[in-house]
């Protein structure tokens, strides 16, 4: 039987369970890998001594940290083995985060692939997490002064082309509208207005799913592909629904009841400058069937959303 001191334990890491998701998370780009490492740490922490340690939240950041920085050591041959261009595991959330969200962006998140693990880790907990140079060098097991030297690194990797997009679902809901007219007639010219001309399409479908094996650039290309794409991709009728994917407005398309595509748009002016187009299985895997009514770091149904809507191809 668990005692008093286990159950109040367990109580505290749960306070904590949000926090750790999000670092790992942004750390891993994966929902189910994230979830373990959070299970990891809990199991790690039950093992510890929690009535000996000061600072609770400090103790599992640097474990959870830690076990990614492992983790992403061991899968980065597998990254690199990858069929097509790599997107992290959409995270349909039921709104923006003002703190934290643009770290939570597909963009950003590619960004961070070209960190090592060790400069992901220093760059998201001193620009994301706020953590002190002093705090992230007992994390990563480095000075100070290597932690700093580290950020400078990673700054110039990530920084300067950090995206900034329009986070509202309701402003962009006309530019949607207009996209899926133009798409369900396979409306070229149409189809370019509503991009950037220096627009850019990333499609991930991890070879066990039909998509674009390279990232296609420009407003023309993207609509030749989407107005052909679309269609080939997902034939018939095919139910949408609005919602926040990764801290931007997208959309989760349904075919005979499963979740087939997500797609994440990048919104400038009034424009669409990037289009990331979900369609591994194994990626869209938490948001199916019973997993998608977990809440997994504060992820919500896919039911949530009430708006509905067919598309014809």
């Amino acid at each position: 039987m668990e005692t008093a001191i286990d159950a109040a334990a367990v109580a505290r890491f749960e306070e904590q369970r949000r926090y750790l998701f999000s670092i790992a998370y942004r750390m891993l780009g994966s929902v189910m890998d994230a979830e373990d490492m959070v299970q990891e740490t809990f199991v790690r922490w039950q093992k510890a001594q929690p009535r000996d340690l000061r600072s609770l939240r400090a103790w599992l950041a640097t474990v959870i940290t830690r076990l990614c920085i492992n983790h992403l050591n061991s899968a980065r041959v597998q990254r690199e083995e990858y069929v097509g261009p790599w997107l992290p595991e959409p995270l349909v959330e039921a709104a923006t985060d003002p703190d934290l969200g643009d770290s939570l962006s597909l963009a950003f998140l590619v960004l961070l692939e070209a960190l090592t693990p060790t400069e992901r880790a220093v760059f998201l907990l001193r620009e994301v997490f706020d953590y002190e140079f002093g705090e992230i060098a007992r994390i990563v097991k480095k000075t100070p002064a290597n932690c700093r030297q580290i950020l400078v690194r990673a700054k110039r990797h990530v920084v300067e082309r950090r995206p900034r997009y329009e986070t509202s679902l309701e402003k962009c809901q006309p530019l949607f509208e207009r996209f899926f007219q133009a798409t369900a007639t396979g409306d070229v010219s149409r189809l370019m207005a509503l991009f950037d001309e220096h627009a850019t399409l990333v499609a991930d479908g991890g070879g066990k799913a039909r998509a674009l094996l390279r990232p296609i650039l420009g407003a023309d290309r993207i609509a030749r592909a989407l107005a052909g794409g679309i269609r080939r991709f997902a034939p018939g009728e095919r139910t949408y629904r609005p919602a926040i994917v990764n801290n931007l407005p997208g959309f989760l398309v349904y075919h005979d009841a499963e979740l087939t595509t997500v797609f994440t748009f990048g919104i400038r002016r009034g424009r669409i400058y990037a289009l990331h187009v979900m369609r591994n299985p194994d990626k869209l895997r938490h948001l199916q069937g019973d997993r998608s009514t977990r809440e997994p770091g504060g992820v919500r149904r896919p039911a949530d959303f009430a708006t509905t809507g067919t598309l014809q191809g």
